[in-house]
């Protein structure tokens, strides 16, 4: 009877023992898949933003010009500049996305910064005005937080690499300093 009580007891710690490999293995698991989905969007990144398209395009972007929102709607909106437009929109949507695998966890702020981090912060300074206007016009107003989130958390790791980092509101013009 006893070398029944003591095969259960050995029977229960070798499923127990199981049970966490098991769990240390399933841990291991995700944390490499975390990783390879964090190299797999970096990679993304490089091959699509930093093309000389994709470069070309920002620079476009930076370099747009308006006077209020209804001069803004009149030379890059949708119906009368769906090119610009869509350019516009993809990088928008883009890092709205980014934003909210940030928000989640699941790309880093380190990384994200080193890829793409001074750019985000430029085109949300760029367009904050015409998205909020966007917002309370067309849309609802959880529109494109992630992309503001992304802004407001690359400009706060910039700013903690260089405390006396400021955004230039002249990025895509040289004004010499006096």
């Amino acid at each position: 009877m006893v070398d029944l009580v003591l095969l259960q007891s050995v029977s229960y710690v070798a499923a127990a023992i199981g049970v966490l490999i098991a769990a240390i293995y399933y841990m291991l698991t995700l944390r490499t898949n975390q990783r390879n989905m964090r190299i797999n969007i970096t990679n993304n990144l490089m091959q699509t933003i930093f093309s000389p398209e994709a470069c070309r395009n920002i620079l476009d972007l930076m370099h747009m010009e308006w006077t209020d929102y209804g001069d803004f709607e009149n030379r890059y909106g949708t119906e009368n500049n769906p090119d610009s437009a869509s350019i516009r929109i993809s990088y928008w949507a883009t890092f709205n996305v980014l934003g909210e695998l940030l928000r989640k966890g699941v790309v880093d702020a380190d990384t994200l910064y080193t890829t793409i981090g001074w750019f985000v912060v430029m085109l949300w300074q760029k367009f904050e005005l015409v998205v909020k206007e966007h917002r309370r016009r067309y849309m609802s107003r959880d529109q494109w937080t992630g992309f503001e989130y992304l802004a407001g958390r690359m400009l706060a790791v910039m700013k903690e690499k260089d405390p006396e980092y400021r955004v230039p509101a002249t990025y895509d013009k040289y004004i010499p300093d006096k």
